[in-house]
């Protein structure tokens, strides 16, 4: 039996995919399967994952846009401790719904996961004062292949959550193109 749900197409974006994981909890605390890539394959989700990542950021870090140029990759990230605001832009040139944006709150209680398929820009915002964020991707990570967007492009109009702490951003994100102006994948 699948330990998961799959909420597929979100927002009418092709690929895109909100997953819910299946938490078994007693008096103990609680398991959780995190991946299971049968359950996914039956659920259409058929990718080979080949590397892990994670993060830790505090309140106010923005993180992105972000995209590999010549060596795409398909995401599927989590958080386990904390809560951000999770942002995916569909950059995939001739798409229907080009330039759309989905946002999700992903955090360590709700045990979402989103699955971003290649040919989108990603980030997130760090809402609670601290997160662990964790990714698969099923393809390496090339350093000198990231591409990106500005998280404030105004075509794109992404409605990042208000947090009281000051925007903590690095300067290499900070001056990433508009959408219209990228090298896109």
């Amino acid at each position: 039996m699948s330990q998961i749900s799959v909420a597929h197409n979100v927002e009418g974006i092709a690929g895109l995919c909100v997953i819910t994981q299946t938490v078994h909890g007693d008096k103990r605390g609680y398991f959780t399967e995190t991946y299971n890539r049968r359950d996914m394959a039956e659920a259409g989700l058929d990718y080979e994952f080949v590397q892990d990542n994670q993060s830790s950021s505090t309140k106010g870090v923005l993180r992105g846009l972000h995209f590999q140029i010549h060596y795409p990759q398909t995401k599927l990230v989590r958080v386990i401790c904390g809560a951000v605001y999770d942002v995916a832009v569909d950059v995939r040139r001739g798409s229907a719904t080009f330039g759309k944006y989905y946002g999700i709150i992903l955090t360590e209680d709700n045990y979402k996961q989103l699955l971003i398929p290649k040919g989108f820009a990603h980030g997130f915002l760090v809402v609670s004062d601290f997160a662990e964020f964790c990714y698969k991707c099923d393809d390496y990570w090339h350093p000198n292949d990231e591409g990106g967007i500005i998280y404030s492009d105004p075509e794109i109009n992404i409605a990042w959550p208000k947090v009281d702490a000051p925007l903590n951003i690095i300067e290499r994100d900070s001056k990433l193109p508009l959408l219209r102006e990228a090298i896109l994948p």
